[in-house]
C-alpha cells in the first residue's frame, strides 16, 4: 500500500525480472508494476552494477574503497592526503545530487508558441531539480550545454541551500522563503552571496558542483559543455571540472573579448582593463572529430538578388588618415570621389575593373562591393582558442541587441552576445543534425536566440532546451516597470519577439514544406507533482490510516489529464518531452499514444499518412514495423490511459494495438481484481510491460 501514491519506474536490478519470472509458478501472473515518482538517481544504478560486478568491495552494503582500489589493481597509498580541491560544504554536495525529487513539469500551453509542432523547449523552474527530473528521458542525448553562470563577483544572487527531500513546509520557513505565518519573504532563495560572507568561494562551489555533476549525464558520448566565466571564480572552475570530467577531456579554454570600452569608475580606473571572459571547453568522452573548422560562409546572409544569383554588399572604403593616407588611391569613379579621410581599399585599375564587371553597386550614393554567394563558396577557418571579435562580438553588442528586440528597460546590465553563442555551437553541431543545444541558465536566452538566427541562416534543425529560474524582478527596477515579473518573463518575451523578426526577415526565402524553420517554444514550469507522494513520517496509527483513505485515489484535486501525461512521459517512459502524442477514445475510454516517426516524412502525430516509425529503446537497434488495419495513422510503441474506468472491451482493443508500453491508473478498475490480473496475465503473454500508477 505504501507505494501506491507513487509515480515513476521501479527497476528490476540487473536480471532480478528473470529470475523471479523462472521461479513464479506456471499460470500465475506477476502483478503489474507499481512505480515511484521519484527522479532517475544514477548513482543508484551504478551502486547496483557494482554489487553485481565486485560484491567483494562492499562491506554492510557500503562500499569499501580500498577494496574495490584492490579489485581495479591499484596499490594501496597510506597516505591521507591528496590532490584536489576541497571546501567547506563539498561533502554535502554529493547528498544533494543523491537525493531525488518527486517534482513534475508542467506544460503551459498560453504561455508556448506553436506547442504542438515545435521541439524547441523552455523550462521555468530551477535548474538543480530541473536537472533531475530530466535525468531518465534526456540522458545521453544532449550534444552540446552551453551555461553562462552567476560570475560570483559578490553581487550575483544564487539559490542556497539546496534541500529537497524534507517537506516543502518545513523547507521554506528554514530556507526563508516564508516566515512563521506562512507569508513570502522578499528574499526566499535570493541571497547574495556578498563577498563578506564566511563562505564566499564555498557557497559559489556548492551551487555549481552538482548542477554539472548531473548535466554530465545529459550529454551524448560525443557531446560538449561550454561554462562562460569571468576572473572571479576561473580557478575553482577548472578545479572542479576537472574533477567531474576529467582533466583528460579539457579541451581548452576560450579567451574572447567581452567589451572595448573602459571603464572608468571606481577603483576599475586604476588597474588593469577587464576586458576579456573566459569559456572552458570539455567533451564527455574522447571523440575524434568533435570540432570542426568554422565555415565563415554560413555566418553571412546574402539578403540581395541580381538576376538570380544572391549576394551581400560589403564597404569598399577605408580610412586615409594617418599611417593609412594613399593619394593615389582617392580618384573619382562614376561622378564619385571618397570624401576627405577616406580612400578606395584597391588602386584605380582595380577599382575600375571591378566596376566594369558588375561588382559595385551605389546605394544612396555611397559606393559598395558586391558578394556574390556562389562565388564565395565556403571559407574554412579553425576554431582558435583566442576568439576575434569577428567571431565572438561584445557584451555591448549583445546589450545592444537586446535592447532592440525588447527596449532598453530589461534590466540586464551585461548580456552575452548571440554570434559567441553562435559560433560555440557552430563550432560542434552541424546544420543537418537535429542536435540539441541545452543552457540551464538560460537568463535572457541568447541561447535560443542564437540559435534559431544559425537555424534561419543555415537551414538548420538544430533545437534548444533552456531552463531559467523564475527570479523575481526588483519591483523598483526598469524591468518590473516594462511589465516583467521574472527573469524567466524576460527570456520566454526574447524568444517569441526574436521569433517574430526572424520570420519576418525569412519571409519569401524558405521553402516551409521542405525545411520547416521552428521558431516556436513549448513552455513547462516547474511544479509539485500531480499525484499524491507517500509521506514516509508518519507517527502514529491514526496517520497511517489517513494517509491509506487518501491513497484510495492518489490523483491530486484539480490534476490536467495533459499535466499528468507528461509527468509519466517525464517518469514513466523512453521517450522525451517532443514525443509525438495523438490523443484517442474507444469504446468511452479516452487514451494517449506515444510514438516516433519514420525520419523520412515531417508528418506528426495525428497527421494522416505516416505507417512506419521509428521505435527507440535507449541504445537498442532502430526498426520499423508496419500497422496492420490501421493505415493512416502513426503506429503507438506506447499507450497511456487516463480514463478512470477501463473496460475488458477497452484492454482487448489495447492488447490488439500491441504497444511496447501500457500505463493507467490504478483505480480505473474500480476494484475489479478479476480484470486487473486478467490484463496484468494478457500483458505478459503479449510481452507488453504494464504499469499502474
Amino acid at each position: 500500500m505504501r507505494n501506491g501514491g507513487e509515480i515513476g519506474i521501479q527497476q528490476d536490478q540487473l536480471g532480478g525480472k528473470m529470475a523471479k519470472r523462472a521461479s513464479r509458478p506456471a499460470g500465475k501472473a506477476r502483478k503489474p508494476d507499481r512505480v515511484n515518482g521519484k527522479s532517475l538517481s544514477p548513482q543508484k544504478e551504478l551502486s547496483e552494477l557494482l554489487k553485481c560486478r565486485f560484491p567483494e568491495v562492499f562491506v554492510e552494503g557500503k562500499i569499501d574503497g580500498d577494496k574495490l582500489r584492490q579489485s581495479l589493481g591499484e596499490e594501496l597509498d597510506t597516505n591521507n592526503e591528496r590532490y584536489g580541491l576541497s571546501w567547506a560544504g563539498k561533502a554535502e554536495c554529493f547528498r544533494h545530487i543523491q537525493e531525488t525529487t518527486t517534482a513534475t513539469l508542467r506544460p503551459r500551453r498560453s504561455e508556448s508558441v506553436d506547442f504542438d509542432k515545435t521541439e524547441n523547449i523552455f523550462i521555468e523552474g530551477d535548474n538543480l531539480e530541473v536537472l533531475k527530473i530530466l535525468q531518465k528521458t534526456y540522458q545521453n542525448k544532449i550534444k552540446m550545454i552551453y551555461i553562462d553562470p552567476p560570475y560570483n563577483t559578490g553581487n550575483d544572487s544564487f539559490i542556497y541551500p539546496d534541500r529537497y527531500k524534507e517537506e516543502k513546509e518545513d523547507y521554506e520557513l528554514r530556507a526563508g522563503i516564508k516566515d512563521a505565518e506562512g507569508l513570502l519573504t522578499k528574499d526566499g532563495f535570493w541571497r547574495k552571496n556578498s563577498k563578506d560572507a564566511g563562505h564566499f568561494h564555498s557557497n559559489w562551489l556548492s551551487m555549481m558542483y552538482p548542477r554539472l555533476f548531473l548535466a554530465k549525464n545529459l550529454l551524448r558520448e560525443d557531446g560538449v559543455i561550454f561554462v562562460s566565466i569571468g576572473d572571479e571564480e576561473m580557478s575553482n572552475l577548472r578545479c572542479i571540472m576537472d574533477e567531474i570530467f576529467g582533466e583528460e577531456n579539457f579541451l581548452g579554454m576560450i579567451t574572447w573579448k567581452a567589451r572595448v570600452k573602459p571603464v572608468n569608475i571606481g577603483d576599475a580606473k586604476y588597474r588593469p582593463q577587464r576586458e576579456v571572459e573566459y569559456v572552458f571547453v570539455y567533451q564527455k568522452e574522447y571523440h575524434e572529430g568533435v570540432f570542426q573548422r568554422l565555415i565563415t560562409g554560413s555566418m553571412r546572409t546574402y539578403p540581395h538578388d541580381l538576376n538570380g544569383r544572391k549576394y551581400r554588399l560589403a564597404t569598399i572604403l577605408k580610412s586615409n588618415r594617418g599611417a593609412n593616407i594613399r593619394s593615389t588611391m582617392v580618384f573619382e569613379l562614376d561622378g564619385y570621389t571618397p570624401p576627405d579621410g577616406q580612400r578606395w581599399q584597391a588602386g584605380e585599375d582595380v577599382i575600375r575593373q571591378l566596376h566594369h564587371d558588375g561588382y559595385i553597386e551605389f546605394r544612396e550614393g555611397t559606393p559598395l562591393i558586391r558578394y556574390f554567394e556562389d562565388e564565395e563558396g565556403a571559407e574554412h577557418d579553425p576554431f582558435y582558442c583566442f576568439m576575434e571579435v569577428d567571431w565572438s562580438s561584445t557584451s555591448e553588442a549583445g546589450k545592444n541587441q537586446l535592447n532592440e528586440i525588447l527596449g532598453d528597460r530589461h534590466g540586464f546590465d551585461t548580456v552575452k552576445p548571440t554570434r559567441l553563442v553562435s559560433t560555440l555551437v557552430q563550432s560542434c553541431t552541424k546544420s543537418s543534425a537535429e542536435d540539441i543545444i541545452m543552457d540551464f541558465f538560460s537568463g535572457s536566452c541568447t541561447t535560443a536566440h542564437a540559435i534559431m538566427s544559425l537555424n534561419s541562416e543555415s537551414s538548420g534543425n538544430r533545437k534548444f532546451l533552456c531552463v531559467q529560474i523564475a527570479e523575481p524582478c526588483e519591483p523598483d527596477g526598469e524591468a518590473f516597470k516594462a511589465g516583467f515579473s521574472t527573469v524567466a518573463d524576460i527570456g520566454k518575451e526574447r524568444i517569441r519577439r526574436a521569433g517574430k523578426k526572424i520570420k519576418k526577415e525569412m519571409e519569401g526565402n524558405l521553402t516551409f514544406d521542405k525545411n520547416r524553420l521552428d521558431l516556436g517554444f513549448k513552455v513547462f514550469r516547474l511544479e509539485e507533482s500531480n499525484f499524491k507522494q507517500w509521506r514516509e513520517n508518519v507517527r502514529t496509527g491514526e496517520e497511517l490510516k489517513e494517509q491509506m483513505r487518501m491513497f484510495v485515489d492518489n490523483v491530486k484535486k484539480g490534476a490536467g489529464s495533459e499535466d499528468m501525461l507528461f509527468e509519466i512521459i517525464l517518469k514513466n517512459s523512453r521517450f522525451d518531452l517532443n514525443v509525438k502524442i495523438e490523443k484517442q477514445s474507444f469504446a468511452g475510454v479516452d487514451y494517449y499514444r506515444l510514438a516516433t516517426e519514420d525520419p523520412s516524412t515531417t508528418l506528426r502525430a495525428g497527421s494522416e499518412g505516416t505507417e512506419k516509425i521509428k521505435a527507440v529503446s535507449g541504445n537498442k537497434r532502430i526498426h520499423h514495423e508496419e500497422k496492420e488495419g490501421h493505415e493512416g495513422k502513426t503506429n503507438a510503441n506506447e499507450i497511456i490511459c487516463l480514463d478512470t474506468k477501463i473496460t475488458k472491451k477497452f484492454v482487448d482493443k489495447v492488447l490488439e494495438e500491441k504497444p511496447e508500453r501500457f500505463t493507467c491508473l490504478d483505480i480505473a478498475f474500480k476494484n475489479n481484481d478479476q480484470l486487473k490480473t486478467n490484463t496484468a496475465l494478457q500483458m505478459e503473454s503479449a510481452k507488453i510491460e504494464f504499469k499502474v500508477i
